[in-house]
């Protein structure tokens, strides 16, 4: 759809409260990939944006506008993008609630090649469903409390880094590769995202052993504790995503009345689908205005 103004004739139509599921993990840990397949298996995907009844939203879209200072650092790849302090969460708290209240919504658009944000917003129409995903959505505490089921997408952090089986043939010499050839290389796809992003591979790796590795460790990996389901492997893990799609297919089919009177009873969070508990090798462990709306690789 063209780009509207949040304030049009349809933000003024009631609209069902929807239910809101955060998806965490670290960078490249598959969060955008298991959202993007849930969405494909409820056939969403195929539907017009204005149309869905689930829809993906990426904590991407809210970095902070950077001083001058931070934007010269962010092009010498010296700023940190996986601190909690980068994120602008009094803006993302107060679009989360507007979504959760059924309104009609602007979400900021981010430009990873200048790292600015942009005057142009995307256009967020109420859902029944809500898959927001980002490395630090459980981090802030009011943000954490506003889901209604947690997951996290938990992939080892070296995998995540030098994943193979989705990466493209090394375009040029990867640092470990013999005399720096290319053939046999593979880079993962994050670290060609950015190279297309005018970044170059040094860079990128510097970053990430001085950013997003301790970050991840420091900020993302202590909020696992907070989710209600682990995925292990992402979207290998067929088993867990399936039994997502079918806990959101009930909530579609009228289920979702049921979380809605434990809110209303005060019980706030009280609605859960259960999950079966796996063995050690198992799929599920419990753990305690533009076109549309994509759900972003993060470029850091």
């Amino acid at each position: 759809p063209a780009m509207a103004s949040a304030g049009g004739p349809d933000a003024e139509r009631p609209h069902p409260k929807p239910f809101l599921i955060g998806v965490s993990g670290g960078t490249a840990s598959g969060k955008s990939t298991v959202c993007e397949k849930i969405m494909e298996l409820l056939g969403q995907n195929e539907v017009e944006q204005r149309q869905r009844k689930v829809l993906i939203l990426s904590q991407d879209s809210f970095y902070k506008v950077l001083t001058a200072e931070q934007q010269a650092k962010a092009l010498k790849g010296q700023y940190n993008f996986d601190h909690p302090d980068a994120f602008d969460n009094d803006l993302m708290h107060s679009t989360l609630k507007n979504i959760v209240e059924g309104k009609t919504v602007e979400v900021p658009t981010y430009d990873f090649v200048t790292h600015s944000r942009l005057a142009e917003t995307t256009v967020v129409y109420p859902a029944d469903v809500v898959l927001f995903e980002g490395i630090l959505v459980f981090y802030n505490q009011d943000i954490r409390d506003m889901f209604h089921l947690r997951l996290f997408v938990d992939t080892d952090s070296d995998v995540r880094l030098s994943r193979r089986g989705k990466a493209l043939p090394c375009p040029v010499p990867y640092p470990s590769s013999p005399r720096g050839s290319t053939q046999g290389f593979y880079l993962p796809i994050p670290v060609l995202r950015d190279m297309k992003r005018g970044r170059d591979l040094e860079q990128i790796l510097t970053q990430y052993t001085t950013f997003v590795k301790p970050a991840f460790e420091e900020f993302c990996l202590p909020t696992k504790k907070y989710a209600d389901v682990i995925i292990p492997r992402g979207v290998d893990n067929m088993v867990a995503i399936n039994l997502i799609v079918q806990h959101i297919q009930d909530i579609l089919n009228g289920d979702i009345c049921k979380w809605q009177r434990g809110a209303l009873n005060g019980h706030g969070r009280t609605y859960k689908r259960p999950f079966p508990e796996q063995a050690e090798s198992g799929s599920v462990l419990a753990a305690g205005k533009r076109s549309h709306l994509e759900s972003s690789s993060r470029p850091h």
